[in-house]
């Protein structure tokens, strides 16, 4: 039997209340939380640490991190779907977010055992990789809470705003990480640089940062009613269901489908673009650790009015032009960063600096990045059946994970062809095409109808 999932068999559950401020604010403080892995670990801090000459060199290093970010990527993509479906049918979606948050809190932490020697690479990568593992799960709860916690008249500004949150908490975790560990001579707790231990305490900091932050949601936002069936359901039967659901998906709304293999693309390379960031900013245009954390603050309040706006834009414009403006964006942004590099060019009679080159176009890229995350989440919920919105939302990561070596892939392939490091921004470049390629013959919500789904 098909059903369209309105709770059907389902143990009894009060009404939804409305929206409430409180409970919005609670469900961001996850993604503000959050920031302290996604910019701190692996983008601007811990992962330029990891491929600095202390792990063997530059380019050998960041090929090592490229491929372990990619078998982490083919984990999340056997697995999501099944996790967001079983919270979804148990009712422990919130107890899913928690358990995973505490997991990548403690990988986080683990990261303080990672000195700066060749023989520490593996461990890094490890405890990095695995770690964006129980990342990736977490975020399948938290964006499934997205109509939970918002209207459909209210769900592009919510989403932006949960975006947006997560960029500001990125500067505050940032600028504290920049003046207690990166700067000072002796930093907070009295950490040195002797053996890399400033930026090892920046591990235990991320750790407790998210764990603080993501304690409201825990609270806050009630679980999703639970299908006494599903206690009986083993795995196998998960992924019969799975299969059984997509296959009703597709019949019921193929668009659905398509928007989740083109956001699947284009998702890898908005990803690519802020996990070798600073990578790109430290080895091509020879920034030190300062100079990438200042950009990195600045490139989070840019990302934040970015998200903020695009989220309001979402709400009158609808996703999908948001989506595909924001990839334009990147696309022209991305592609000045690769032809312009870190040389000095002269324009009308004025020097422009590689320097200026990455402040510019880095800055629009950030600019462009939070619309297009926030607008796809947006997106994607507006489809969910109700109920199934995890389910859904781990379909959306497996997508995302099934592809994830793409950037990575061709970032790396780009560096061993060209013989260089800049040249990976070309790598990311062709998966942000192939992606916007994908999504412009997909149609937006409100033009497809939503999908029906089988009960178990």
């Amino acid at each position: 039997m098909v059903s369209k999932a309105t709770g059907q068999g389902r143990s009894a559950a009060p009404a939804s209340p409305p929206v409430q401020r409180l409970r919005v604010l609670a469900w961001a403080s996850w993604d503000w939380g959050s920031a302290s892995f996604n910019a701190v670990m692996t983008t601007f801090v811990f992962t330029v640490y990891l491929t600095s000459d202390a792990f063997g060199g530059e380019d050998h290093a960041t090929s090592v991190l490229s491929f372990g970010l990619a078998a982490a990527g083919f984990a999340v993509a056997l697995t999501a779907p099944v996790a967001g479906q079983r919270s979804d049918l148990g009712g422990r979606r919130r107890m899913w977010l928690s358990a995973n948050t505490l997991a990548v809190c403690l990988l986080t932490g683990l990261c303080w055992f990672v000195y700066p020697s060749p023989e520490y690479l593996l461990l890094g990568v490890a405890l990095i990789s695995l770690a964006h593992v129980f990342s990736e799960f977490a975020a399948v709860n938290y964006n499934s809470m997205l109509t939970q916690v918002s209207t459909p008249a209210t769900i592009g500004r919510v989403s932006g705003f949960g975006w947006a949150m997560g960029y500001v908490g990125g500067i505050a975790a940032l600028a504290l990480v920049l003046v207690g560990f990166v700067n000072p001579d002796v930093g907070w707790f009295g950490v040195t640089a002797d053996d890399g231990q400033n930026l090892r305490a920046v591990a235990l900091f991320s750790a407790a940062w998210f764990l603080v932050f993501a304690l409201p949601v825990m609270f806050a936002v009630p679980e999703v009613p639970r299908l006494e069936r599903a206690e009986r359901m083993g795995i196998a039967a998960s992924y019969r269901l799975l299969f059984r659901r997509i296959k009703a998906i597709y019949r019921t709304s193929p668009h659905t489908i398509w928007f989740l293999l083109a956001s699947a693309v284009f998702r890898d390379g908005l990803a690519a673009v802020f996990t070798f960031g600073g990578v790109i900013a430290a080895g091509t245009f020879g920034w030190d650790l300062t100079q990438v954390i200042m950009f990195a603050i600045a490139g989070n309040v840019v990302a934040a009015v970015g998200s903020a706006i695009g989220g309001f834009l979402d709400d009158r414009a609808g996703p999908k032009a948001v989506i595909v403006a924001s990839l334009i964006g990147l696309l022209v942004s991305g592609a000045a960063v690769l032809v312009l590099g870190p040389q000095t060019h002269s324009f009308f009679g004025a020097e422009w600096s590689g320097d200026t080159t990455f402040w510019v176009f880095g800055l629009l890229l950030c600019l462009f990045v939070g619309p297009a995350q926030s607008a796809s989440r947006a997106f994607l919920a507006r489809l969910a059946p109700e109920g199934e919105e995890g389910e859904l939302f781990g379909l959306y990561a497996t997508t995302g994970r099934a592809v994830s070596f793409l950037s990575p892939a061709l970032f790396g392939a780009c560096i061993a062809i060209f013989g260089a490091q800049r040249y990976g921004i070309l790598g990311i470049l062709i998966v942000l095409a192939l992606g916007l390629a994908a999504l412009l013959p997909v149609k937006a919500p409100g033009r497809t109808p939503k999908a029906e789904v089988p009960l178990p």
